[in-house]
């Protein structure tokens, strides 16, 4: 995401590079550079010229610091303003009440049937929530049927009514139906249209009115651009939302819905949809956000990731068996298996510092694990969990049934004893060392 942002604002950071002091001169160049990046990734104009006045007023306000060089003092400026920008504080989701409603908006084919069920699997996972889904798009059968789907995937009751037309009423009887069912969240997926309308608007602020929901979410398309800004103004005005979710992110270079929305709206966007799968959506953080713009990363989320797919107990055994130099390739799949739940890997890397900027270009395959899976399941169980059994003849077979080549075993086999000499060197004194070494250095 922001690929053609990040390299727009990196190059224009570059005027700054070798200069010795910041001046009026060198800060106009830049920032007009970085306006035009935002211009070009659809970034609302005068938003865009406000950023940059703002930007220019600090940079000419502030003496250098002796330990920052003026591309870094420009590059925390943006950073800084970037953040407030886009929300300054992480918005959280109201959830009291008993149960606590939360009513979808949106136009049609902005992702909000989806959304509405990752929404619910959040909650679920991990709010330990239990969800009611409420299908209230009563004039097309198939976004009822495409909830159920996605009920029945996440295992998540939905509620329908075939037959009423009446999505108020529905709305209604749902939440009742919660109260007698010990359902403590209710997500409500109403209708959308292909554009905004009277009757849409009229639906939408009758249901609102009805069951006053604990939030009311704007889902929008982040790949729509200023349409999604102009179009989140228009709802706003005439329901008053609470929050925004910006859905198909993954697939947005450009980003300027998110940078523009708050701005524009005055609403804070909640939730990012990074992906296809149920799991793939994140709560919006715009510090993290900007990190990430900005080429820097986001180890935060990383971590946390990690921390989510990672069991304390099978970690604590895995150092056992690190320890007596029993971890083998059973063990090995275990922890392929876990990263890929953590998301693509071309989000992980992005989260990575300076690791998307190293890669530009390289394509990062989800299936870059695929050809590792196969040879490792082309091995018997004695070889999985001894490796040091495996000769050139079981080698050769291993290949075969695998579909790849001896050298490809080899290079895994070579990757494998390397990682397992690292793991058993950082369990013993060599960890310590390394900290002891790191500590010496601050």
């Amino acid at each position: 995401m922001f690929d053609n942002l990040s390299d727009k604002l990196d190059k224009a950071m570059h005027v700054l590079k070798g200069h010795g002091q910041i001046t009026e001169v060198n800060v106009a160049e830049t920032l007009k550079e970085v306006r035009r990046a935002l211009l070009d990734a659809d970034v609302n104009f005068k938003t865009a010229k406000e950023f940059t006045n703002t930007v220019k007023e600090k940079a000419l306000g502030q003496n250098v610091l002796t330990t920052l060089q003026p591309g870094q003092l420009m590059v925390k400026l943006v950073k800084d303003e970037l953040t407030q920008l886009m929300g300054g504080d992480t918005a959280g989701i109201d959830l009291s009440g008993s149960p606590s409603v939360i009513l979808m908006s949106g136009l049609q084919g902005s992702g909000k049937t989806t959304f509405s069920g990752k929404l619910a699997n959040y909650l679920k996972t991990k709010k330990t929530k239990k969800p009611l889904l409420v299908a209230c798009d009563v004039y097309r059968p198939a976004a009822i049927n495409q909830l159920h789907v996605v009920g029945e995937q996440i295992k998540v009751e939905v509620y329908s009514e075939e037959g009423n037309k009446n999505p108020v009423e529905i709305a209604q009887n749902a939440i009742a139906h919660a109260k007698q069912n010990g359902h403590n969240a209710v997500i409500i997926d109403t209708a959308g249209r292909l554009a905004i309308d009277e009757t849409m608007m009229t639906e939408i602020a009758d249901i609102h009115k009805a069951i006053t929901p604990n939030e009311t979410l704007f889902v929008v398309d982040a790949m729509t651009g200023q349409d999604a800004v102009n179009t989140a103004k228009t709802f706003n005005e005439r329901l008053d939302f609470d929050g925004v979710v910006l859905t198909k992110l993954d697939g947005d270079t450009r980003g300027g819905a998110a940078i523009s929305i708050k701005s524009v709206v005055n609403k804070p966007i909640k939730f990012i949809g990074t992906g296809e799968k149920m799991d793939a959506i994140d709560v919006f953080h715009p510090a993290r956000m900007a990190d990430r713009i900005l080429g820097m990363g986001d180890v935060v989320s990383l971590v946390e990731r990690a921390q989510e797919q990672f069991d304390e107990e099978e970690s604590r055994k895995l150092q056992k068996k690190i320890a007596k130099n029993q971890f083998g390739f059973d063990d090995f799949i275990k922890q392929i298996q876990q990263v890929k739940k953590m998301g693509s890997m071309k989000d992980l890397v992005g989260m990575i510092p300076g690791a998307g900027k190293a890669l530009k270009g390289v394509d990062i395959d989800d299936d870059a694990f695929k050809g590792i899976e196969a040879i490792i399941h082309s091995m018997t169980p004695e070889e999985r969990s001894t490796p040091s059994v495996i000769n050139g003849s079981r080698k050769k077979r291993i290949a075969k049934g695998s579909g790849t080549s001896v050298q490809e075993v080899n290079q895994l086999l070579k990757q494998f004893n390397q990682m397992s000499k690292m793991m058993k060197m950082m369990q013993g004194g060599g960890g310590r060392k390394m900290m002891q070494m790191m500590n010496k250095m601050r």
